[in-house]
């Protein structure tokens, strides 16, 4: 079977990327709306007992770009292809994977089902806001981490002297720790304390940050609210004014750039898992990453080595 690439229109430069470096082309389909907003779309190839992997982050406009996943996946399945592989670089409604009050959905285990009524097989993600949604899944999930781009990148810039990583809650602790370890710093985390969907507060820092700089990972940053707060209980800390931001997933939303321009943040990176209009921040490529995964899961390989 032959790897069979297609994307819908949430970021189709990041197919493109992932389709050039694994040196297949890149699908043909239609992605459109009707005039009343209803979303169609159309498979343009043929695609009968071949693999087929659907590029498509969920990311703003959300519900649009699901229901695009889903209706090319539900395509897919009609057209008899082989085997429908969801490659989801940021999985939107994530942040919704638990009811923290009464009569409230679980949307991230909801969005799951869909996927699979579609007949989607196999699910490959990076940073997932939190790991456990793989097991809201009956299927295969391969869960990426973007843990070794930004510590290459770093180690490229020099930045490990005098410097810690920094989680901004307990939820991003593993994945801040496993960036400390390869870079060789210590480590720190802030406890957050969420009052609702928009609001949080940073109520002290555990560990030691004075005299050194920051390096704060985030898999989301969706307002900057918490970065700005998180940096300035840093300072309060003592840390040096000299705080670099990374983040998975840049959502940026409201006053997100306002936050971001802090101006203890020297610099703020990004990875392209979502398109990012306007510049000023520096954005890793995931392509090969992607590519990587999807070229394993095709040969039946090991995709650990990738995490």
């Amino acid at each position: 079977m032959e790897i069979r690439l297609f994307s819908g229109s949430a970021h189709p430069d990041l197919a493109r990327r992932v389709a050039e470096a694994l040196g297949v082309p890149l699908g043909k389909a239609l992605v459109d709306r009707f005039p009343d907003g209803e979303v169609r779309v159309r498979l343009l190839e043929s695609v009968r007992g071949e693999d087929v992997y659907l590029i498509q982050p969920t990311s703003p406009p959300v519900n649009d770009h699901l229901m695009e996943l889903l209706l090319l996946a539900d395509a897919a399945r009609r057209s008899s292809a082989g085997r429908i592989n969801a490659v989801i670089p940021y999985f939107g409604y994530a942040r919704q994977d638990k009811q923290t009050e009464g009569r409230e959905p679980i949307s991230a285990k909801l969005v799951a089902g869909l996927l699979e009524k579609v007949g989607v097989e196999r699910v490959i993600a990076i940073d997932l806001h939190a790991p456990q949604i793989q097991g809201f899944f009956d299927i295969p999930v391969d869960h990426l981490s973007a843990v070794r781009l930004f510590a290459r990148y770093l180690q490229e810039r020099g930045f490990g002297e005098n410097a810690v990583v920094v989680s901004p809650d307990a939820g991003r602790a593993e994945e801040a720790r496993r960036l400390a370890e390869r870079l060789g710093l210590p480590f720190a985390m802030l406890a957050k304390r969420r009052h609702g969907p928009r609001e949080t507060s940073v109520t002290y820092v555990i560990g030691d940050v004075e005299g050194k700089r920051p390096i704060l990972v985030d898999d989301i940053v969706s307002t900057g609210g918490t970065i700005r707060r998180g940096v300035e209980a840093l300072l309060k800390a003592g840390a040096l004014p000299q705080v670099v931001v990374m983040a998975t997933h840049a959502v940026l939303v409201g006053e997100a750039r306002e936050n971001l321009s802090h101006p203890a943040i020297q610099e703020v990176v990004f990875t392209d898992t979502i398109p990012l209009k306007g510049g000023g921040y520096t954005v890793l490529s995931t392509a090969e990453l992607l590519a990587q995964a999807i070229r394993h899961v095709h040969t039946n390989q090991s995709v650990s080595a990738l995490i």
